[in-house]
């Protein structure tokens, strides 16, 4: 007779994620990506490069150069703070713009949002207060929820954050950190004006903040001309870390970003990277380092001006008969994006399921408010599609509220 097979315990319940994790939303602007991924679908969602743009010749010669000239080094561990190289080119880049910097000065990031979760690891504790710009970028309200940050909003008109605003909060909150996109901002395309921006880094010294600096779409200015960063102000220069990236001027399947920060700080922010991966991929780094010596990523970077810039004005021309009468639109400078708000107590959030019927999508504008949402404000980005895509897309977009 064979032996009994015996029982096997009663399981423990399944472990727990962390709770901090209960107190982050996943991104809207994901999940209504994966909802408009039908081709027959003209979206307006997304901030995405025009992959058609892409200079896929020039980044696959450069690959194939590193992989010929450097495999050894090109498919080995590196160090942490990035390849001499590409650090230099970066460099030479943030020089030509009027902020004088040094290889020593910048850290390569797996994508610019690794170089904001390094910053945050670096310097929030649970329970600091860290001020964003209201409505704001919503992969950094992830950060800071995931940090146990007390994220407090600042308010803004169409220029951006008010310098008396912050000012006011700053005094009675004592931030650890402020964080804001001066230059064509996500959601609303918005850029601050050069007297803010010395206000705010004024501000900055005067109560003893530190300022991220997100940059990811400066050099895509389609009308007027270029405004310091807030890192070029003396009274913020040892207190402001500027985030920059290479996901729209060569592509975001690279996943390179750079931080440009006070040394202190930006050693601190090297210990929590080799804590999250050691080091940015070697082969990209150096992929990108060659195709910046042998391919000119300023004529790129016209040629995707000179595209987006048609974009941009084939949206704003085509609005007035998109969207209902009494409806506000900015005219943004450059970057990805429109902000819009509805009339008459419209609400953006309602009405996106009648407009994926239509074959149509756009972001609604409530998810990036960290203090009061607007329901009626909408994001339109004009990148992705060609002119008479976008014409096409306006139409559907009509008839969501017609």
């Amino acid at each position: 007779m064979p032996p009994a097979t015996p029982h096997p315990a009663p399981s423990a319940a399944t472990p727990p994620v962390a709770a901090r994790l209960g107190n982050v939303a996943s991104s809207p602007v994901r999940e209504i990506l994966a909802l408009t991924a039908r081709p027959e679908v003209i979206s307006f969602a997304g901030g995405l490069p025009a992959p058609e743009l892409f200079d896929t010749d020039g980044i696959r010669a450069a690959y194939a150069a590193v992989l010929t000239d450097l495999p050894q080094h090109a498919l080995q561990y590196s160090t942490t703070e990035g390849d001499p190289a590409l650090r230099e080119a970066v460099a030479a880049r943030y020089t030509a713009r009027g902020l004088p910097t040094g290889a020593d000065d910048l850290l390569v990031t797996t994508g610019s949002q690794q170089a904001l979760t390094l910053l945050t690891t670096a310097l929030v504790e649970p329970g600091s207060v860290v001020l964003v710009e209201d409505p704001c970028y919503l992969a950094a309200l992830q950060t800071f929820g995931f940090a146990g940050a007390r994220v407090v909003p600042v308010p803004t008109d169409d220029d951006g954050i008010l310098p008396e605003a912050l000012d006011e909060i700053a005094a009675r909150e004592r931030p650890t950190l402020l964080y804001l996109v001066p230059t064509f901002q996500n959601p609303t395309g918005r850029t601050l004006p050069a007297a803010r921006r010395a206000a705010v880094a004024e501000a900055a010294a005067r109560h003893g903040f530190w300022i991220a600096e997100d940059d990811p779409y400066g050099e895509l200015r389609y009308d007027g001309d270029p405004v310091l960063p807030i890192a070029a102000h003396p009274a913020a220069a040892d207190r402001t870390a500027l985030l920059g990236s290479f996901s729209k001027v060569m592509a975001p399947g690279l996943r390179l970003g750079h931080l440009r920060a006070p040394a202190a700080l930006r050693r601190a922010c090297v210990i929590a990277k080799q804590a999250a991966d050691l080091h940015t991929s070697t082969v990209d780094q150096a992929a990108a380092a060659r195709y910046l010596r042998d391919s000119d990523l300023d004529a790129h970077i016209a040629t995707i001006r000179e595209a987006y810039r048609a974009r941009r004005d084939a949206l704003l021309d085509g609005l007035p008969g998109a969207l209902p009468e009494g409806s506000r639109w900015n005219r943004p400078d450059g970057g990805m994006f429109v902000w819009a708000t509805l009339p008459g107590g419209r609400d953006a959030t309602a009405l996106l399921a009648t407009a994926v019927g239509h074959s149509v999508a756009y972001v609604p504008g409530a998810p990036f408010f960290c203090g009061t949402p607007d329901p009626a404000a909408l994001r339109l980005s004009f990148t992705t599609h060609a002119p008479d895509e976008i014409a096409e897309g306006l139409r559907r977009l009509a008839k969501t509220f017609g």
